[in-house]
C-alpha cells in the first residue's frame, strides 16, 4: 500500500515514490537514512464512528439529565431543568466533536510534517544521486584525459626510441665501414648520440671498448682511428668536465692501445686482462674506484699521483719500460704477484692496504724511497736483477722478504721497521745497506746469504753465523 499525505486541502493523497536512482560507479559510502514506519491510512468509517460516539455520548448525558429534571416538582424548576439538561447535552456533544476535530487537525499536521520530512528526503538523496553522477563523470573525463597523456606519452617515446635506434644503428654503419675516415665519423656520431642521451652512454662506451678488442688491421690509418677511440673514452671520464659521463666500466680486455691517456679520470671497474698497451699509458693523478685489473703487457705506465680506493691487481703483468707510482695514495690492496717490471719508482707513496709483491722480478732498478707501507708488505720469493732502494721507507707492519734475492745493491738506510722485518733465506749479491734503520722489533734472518766479496752496514745484533764459500750465512739469535 502507498504511504498518504494530506494535501493543501486537507484530503488524504498518495505520495508517489522516488525514481530509481541510476547506478553510478563508484557509489559514494555514506550512511544510511533512518527508516520511518509506514504510514497508515485512517478508514472513513473511523470517522464515522467518532461522530456516532460523540452524538451518542451526547444522547445518553442528555437522557441522564432528563430523567433528572423530571424528577422536579416544581413545573418551574422541571422545565429550567430541562433547558439546562438540554444544553449540557449539546455542549457535551460539541465538546466532544471539537475533542475529535483537535486530533484529526493534529493528526493532519503530523501527516503534513512527515510529508515535509519525506520531501525533503527525497532531494537529500537526488542531490546525492546528482554528485555522485557528476564526480563520476569527473572521475571518467580525469581518466580519459590520463589515458590521452600516456598515449601521447608512450607514442613520443617510441618516437624518440625509433630515432636513437636509427642513429645508432647508422652510427655503427659508419664504424664498420671499411674506409678509416667513415669510422672516424662514426664514431664521432657515437660520442654524440651517448652526449645527448645519459641512458645510451653505457651502450656507447660497450661499442667503443668492443672496437678497441678487435684486431687491428695492418694500416697505418687506423692507428688515429683507434687513438680517436681512446681519446674519446677517455674524454668522458674526467669528472672535472662537462662532458663527464660517471658510473662507466672499462672492459678493455685483449684490446691494443697506444699511448692510452687516462690521466685525471675517474676510473670504475677498468679490465685490461690481456691487453697490449704500447707507448705511455698514464693513469697519472686519476681517482680509481672498484677493481682495476691491469694483467697486461706494457711499455711504461705512469701511475703518478693516483689516489682513489679501488683494488689494482697487476699480477702477472709485464712491464718492459718504465713503472711510475711516484706520491700515489692507494687506499685500496696492490697486488703484483708474478709481475715482471723494467724500472719501478714508488718514490714518496702511501699504500694503506696490504701490498704483495710475491714472485715478482724487477730487470732494472726499483725505488721505493720514502714510500709509506701502512699495513703489511709481501716480496717473497722476489727478485732484484738491479739496485733496490728502500731508502727512508716506513713499514708500519711487517715486511716479508723471505727468498727475495737482491742482484745487486739493497738499500735500506733510514728505513723504519715498525712490525716485523723478516730476510729469511734471502740471498743479498751486492751490498746491503740497514746504516741508520730503526727496528721496533726483532731483525729475522734466518739463514739468509750475503756475498762475501763486498761489505755489508747490516741492523744491530744481527749475527753472521758462518762463512760458506763465497757467502755470509746470517742466522738469528
Amino acid at each position: 500500500m502507498e504511504p498518504r499525505v494530506a494535501g493543501p486541502d486537507g484530503m488524504l493523497g498518495a505520495v508517489s515514490a522516488p525514481p530509481p536512482a541510476e547506478p553510478a560507479a563508484p557509489p559514494a559510502v555514506s550512511a544510511a537514512p533512518p527508516t520511518e514506519k509506514p504510514l497508515r491510512v485512517m478508514p472513513w468509517w473511523l470517522a464515522l464512528l467518532g461522530l456516532l460516539l460523540a452524538v451518542g455520548l451526547g444522547w445518553l448525558v442528555l437522557d441522564w439529565l432528563l430523567a433528572e429534571a423530571d424528577r422536579a416538582v416544581q413545573p418551574d424548576t422541571r422545565a429550567t431543568l430541562r433547558v439546562d439538561a438540554i444544553r449540557t447535552g449539546l455542549s457535551v456533544v460539541a465538546g466532544t466533536g471539537g475533542g475529535l476535530a483537535l486530533l484529526f487537525a493534529a493528526r493532519r499536521q503530523w501527516i503534513t510534517e512527515r510529508g515535509q520530512r519525506h520531501q525533503e528526503a527525497v532531494a537529500a538523496r537526488d542531490q546525492a544521486h546528482r554528485d555522485r553522477v557528476q564526480a563520476h563523470a569527473e572521475t571518467v573525463a580525469e581518466t580519459a584525459a590520463r589515458h590521452q597523456e600516456r598515449q601521447a606519452s608512450a607514442a613520443e617515446h617510441d618516437a624518440v626510441e625509433r630515432r636513437l635506434t636509427e642513429l645508432y644503428v647508422r652510427a655503427i654503419e659508419l664504424v664498420g665501414s671499411d674506409n678509416p675516415a667513415v669510422r672516424l665519423g662514426g664514431l664521432h656520431a657515437l660520442e654524440r648520440l651517448g652526449q645527448d642521451n645519459p641512458g645510451q652512454r653505457p651502450t656507447t662506451v660497450a661499442v667503443l671498448c668492443a672496437y678497441l678488442r678487435m684486431p687491428a688491421p695492418d694500416d697505418p690509418r687506423e692507428t688515429e682511428v683507434r687513438r680517436t677511440a681512446q681519446r674519446t673514452l677517455a674524454r668522458h671520464l674526467r669528472a672535472d668536465q662537462d662532458t663527464w659521463w660517471p658510473g662507466i666500466a672499462l672492459d678493455l680486455t685483449g684490446a691494443r692501445l697506444d699511448d692510452f691517456d687516462a690521466a685525471g679520470c675517474t676510473l670504475e671497474d677498468l679490465d685490461l686482462t690481456g691487453a697490449v698497451c704500447t707507448g705511455t699509458t698514464s693513469f697519472a693523478g686519476a681517482v680509481v674506484r672498484g677493481r682495476l685489473r691491469l694483467a697486461a703487457e706494457f711499455a711504461d705506465v705512469v701511475f703518478d699521483d693516483l689516489g682513489g680506493d679501488a683494488e689494482i691487481v697487476l699480477d702477472g703483468a709485464r712491464i718492459t719500460g718504465r713503472a711510475s707510482f711516484d706520491r700515489a695514495d692507494l687506499g685500496g690492496a696492490l697486488s703484483c704477484r708474478g709481475t715482471s717490471f723494467g724500472e719501478v719508482s714508488f718514490r714518496g707513496a702511501t699504500l694503506r692496504q696490504p701490498a704483495s709483491f710475491d714472485r715478482a722480478r724487477f730487470a732494472d732498478g726499483a725505488t721505493f724511497r720514502e714510500a709509506v707501507f701502512l699495513s703489511g708488505l709481501s716480496m717473497e720469493h722476489t727478485t732484484f736483477a738491479a739496485d733496490a732502494g728502500f731508502r727512508r721507507v716506513r713499514f708500519a707492519d711487517m715486511a716479508l722478504f723471505r727468498w727475495t734475492e737482491f742482484g745487486a745493491d739493497a738499500w735500506f738506510e733510514g728505513a723504519r721497521f715498525e712490525g716485523t722485518a723478516n730476510f729469511g733465506r734471502a740471498m743479498f749479491h751486492g751490498p746491503a745497506t740497514f746504516e741508520g734503520a730503526t727496528l721496533v722489533r726483532q731483525f729475522l734472518v734466518d739463514q739468509a746469504r750475503a756475498s762475501a766479496s763486498v761489505t755489508h752496514a747490516w741492523p744491530p745484533d744481527t749475527t753472521v753465523g758462518r762463512r760458506d764459500g763465497d757467502w755470509l750465512v746470517l742466522t738469528d739469535l
